[in-house]
């Protein structure tokens, strides 16, 4: 059996973002990205910082370990990254969870597809806007669009300033039939912040209040709720 590599297991805990913020989950991590976010907060995945915590799993390992960090306490586990797309042997992982009725969740940035994306419960697609550094092939994010369960996916986009909300403008246009949703962006990286729950409340607000006043309608607008609550923290 191919071997996923994971960097971290962790939960019971709650997912912070898109359009399953606020659900009971366990967490893997896979390494590995294909871009280099400016703003990213799992940059360990791909900077090479935890080259030495990557450990190459087969779909039992991981699921027992879930079992045991959570004995008969989750429904629901995360893939997150990184960019878990990259990795093509994940689809045993996820078979071998829908075969104990355990429900799934993907995010990622569009730049890749694969067959086991098809059998994800809560698939959000979340482009790069211009803060991030990145330019997303659009051309590509409609191939992966076109090949994904329409029912399972949802779309979302990052905002720091006003150059990304016209990138979600034209993102929302682009696909304007899948469900779609802004998140104030995190710039507080590092733990030189010490009121980093207050300030992302104050941010999440400025862009709560900016929107109220854009064209940009039939939108969910979203905290980074786990920000809110743990700051930076790690494993939660």
């Amino acid at each position: 059996m191919p071997k996923i590599p994971v960097l971290e297991i962790f939960g019971p805990t709650i997912q912070g973002e898109g359009a399953v913020i606020g659900q009971k989950t366990m967490f893997v991590r896979t390494s590995g990205c294909d871009y280099r976010c400016s703003w990213c907060d799992s940059s360990f995945t791909w900077d090479g910082s935890a080259k030495d915590d990557i450990r190459l799993l087969e779909p039992e390992d991981i699921i027992s370990e879930l079992d045991q960090l959570a004995p008969n306490k989750y429904q629901h586990v995360t893939i997150s990254g990184g960019n878990p797309a990259l990795i093509k042997n994940i689809g045993p992982f996820v078979e071998a969870l829908k075969s104990r009725n355990i429900k799934t969740a993907l995010e990622t940035q569009g730049s890749k597809f694969q067959e086991w994306m098809t059998l994800i419960d809560d698939l959000t697609i979340s482009p790069k806007p211009p803060s991030s550094g990145m330019k997303p092939n659009l051309t590509i994010l409609d191939e992966v669009i076109a090949q994904c369960v329409e029912e399972s996916l949802s779309l979302k986009v990052v905002i720091f300033d006003e150059a990304d909300y016209q990138f979600a403008k034209d993102i929302h246009k682009r696909y304007p039939s899948i469900p779609f949703y802004l998140q104030v962006g995190n710039p507080y990286l590092d733990d030189s912040v010490s009121n980093h729950t207050e300030k992302g409340l104050e941010k999440y607000a400025l862009l709560l209040y900016s929107l109220i006043n854009y064209t940009l309608n039939d939108i969910f607008v979203l905290p980074q709720l786990h920000t809110l609550l743990w700051s930076n923290k790690k494993g939660v």
